[in-house]
């Protein structure tokens, strides 16, 4: 029954679109409820937490991931932990990185047995940049994806464009989801009343927009049981187009097969990995090892203590690597059985973020010439740029977040005795991180 379930609300939409701002909203407005807010960035460091209102509300991050891959794990674990604290808030509030595809986040909550006993999806809501959302129509999955699950279109920053653009869009979108309904807003300004009660994801439309929706997606391309011996043994690879290879390895009773442990893995990929160099020796249990095949040909050990079935898992389909494992007499070991694995949907490479940090204070001259320079430069190219930070001379952080060739600076909170530093991020295509970082770092005070 819905009643003894929690209630989510999931914020989407690509980059810039207005979902933290949106957020905000929904925090400070008094609609008599209390909300945990779970979010998600693209980026190894966390800058939307700074962005949000300091408000009664607790705030989960994730960091780094596309919330359909190896975070989900993460996002399994915190909905987990919620759920143990029911009598804290009465609703959550997820919001996604601008380059998630929402459908393996609602996905989430129908696959994993004990989230979808405690939580059900009230309503994906989409945010809409009426100002750039067409430069990302035609070349991003992420976005179209962003609309077509949508329960409820949010048509953001209308002020931006013209009246005959509105209605262009508007039809754009009605013929990519005609089922939604469509709000127009300027910064974001919804009857919040409205989007916290939309009644629940439509499950059926889902699956005749996907019929393999509810086939889970992982992290890993393929699983394969083994029965090993004690003593050491030898996984060898060799060069491979991809630069890395994450894999688990796990003991499991004799007779499973590669599939019945696929949800539990997928959960223990989701943390962090164990980086091995050839030569290492790493004794099982349950192992995650990240391997950097850069350093192929390479020989990575394995100690196993104690004999039995254990399942290997890996991101990559082995024959990729050429990989093969030898036991501890010099032999190949051959599965005893195999599994191909769905690895979801394919990421563009060329979208990358760019994240730095200095301590101290900014030049406030500097920084201005240096966001100009990429705006004029590299405008295009810049999906999205966010940042908190701090000026010589001024006594409150300052907030910076801007979108291709928009800009936007306002004042947060006063720095008091907290210490000062600088976190900015970039988020577009053909970023040089190098030239970015260094530029960066030129510009402190």
């Amino acid at each position: 029954m819905k009643a003894d379930r929690i209630p989510v609300t999931v914020l989407t939409g690509f980059l810039g679109s207005g979902k933290t701002t949106l957020l905000n909203r929904i925090l400070t407005e008094q609609h008599g409820q209390r909300i945990a807010v779970i979010e998600n960035e693209f980026g190894e460091i966390g800058v939307d937490q700074d962005l949000v209102i300091n408000a009664d509300e607790e705030i989960f991050e994730m960091n780094n991931g596309c919330i359909c891959c190896t975070v989900r794990g993460d996002l399994i674990r915190i909905l987990g932990n919620l759920a143990r604290r029911r009598d804290r808030f009465d609703r959550v509030v997820l919001e996604t990185t601008g380059l998630a595809d929402p459908g393996p986040v609602a996905q989430t909550f129908f696959v994993d047995d004990e989230i979808k006993s405690r939580f059900y999806i009230d309503g994906i809501i989409t945010l809409v940049d009426a100002a750039h959302v067409e430069q990302h129509l035609d070349d991003s999955d992420e976005a179209m994806a962003q609309i077509a699950f949508a329960d409820l279109l949010v048509l953001n920053k209308i002020d931006l464009v013209r009246d005959e653009d509105i209605a262009r869009l508007s039809t754009r979108l009605r013929g990519i989801n005609s089922l939604a309904g469509v709000m127009q807003a300027r910064m974001a300004e919804v009857p919040i009343g409205t989007i916290l009660d939309l009644g629940g994801f439509n499950l059926e439309l889902a699956l005749k927009r996907n019929p393999q929706f509810l086939e889970p997606e992982y992290p890993f391309e393929w699983g394969g049981v083994f029965q090993l011996e004690a003593g050491e043994h030898v996984l060898r690879l060799e060069q491979a187009p991809d630069p890395s290879l994450g894999l688990v390895i796990w003991p499991v009773v004799p007779g499973v097969a590669p599939g019945d442990e696929a949800e539990r893995v997928f959960r223990y990929f989701a943390e962090d990995s164990v980086r091995r160099a050839p030569g290492d020796v790493c004794s099982a249990g349950a192992v995650h090892w990240e391997l950097d095949t850069r350093q192929t040909p390479g020989d990575y050990r394995l100690r196993i203590d104690q004999p039995g079935h254990y399942a290997l898992f890996t991101q990559h389909l082995p024959q990729e690597f050429d990989a093969q494992l030898y036991g501890p007499e010099g032999w190949a070991i051959e599965a005893i059985c195999s599994q191909d694995f769905n690895p979801g949907h394919e990421h563009d490479e060329t979208v990358t973020s760019v994240s730095m940090e200095i301590a101290g204070d900014l030049d406030e001259r500097r920084v201005n010439q240096f966001i100009g320079y990429q705006q004029r430069t590299n405008g295009i190219d810049i999906f999205r740029l966010k940042g908190v930070l701090s000026f010589a001379g001024e006594a409150r952080r300052i907030v910076i977040q801007g979108v291709h060739m928009l800009l936007d600076a306002t004042e947060g909170d006063a720095w008091g005795d907290a210490p000062r530093r600088s976190r900015l991020v970039f988020i577009g295509r053909n970023l040089d991180a190098p030239a970015l970082r260094a530029a960066f770092a030129a510009c402190a005070a």
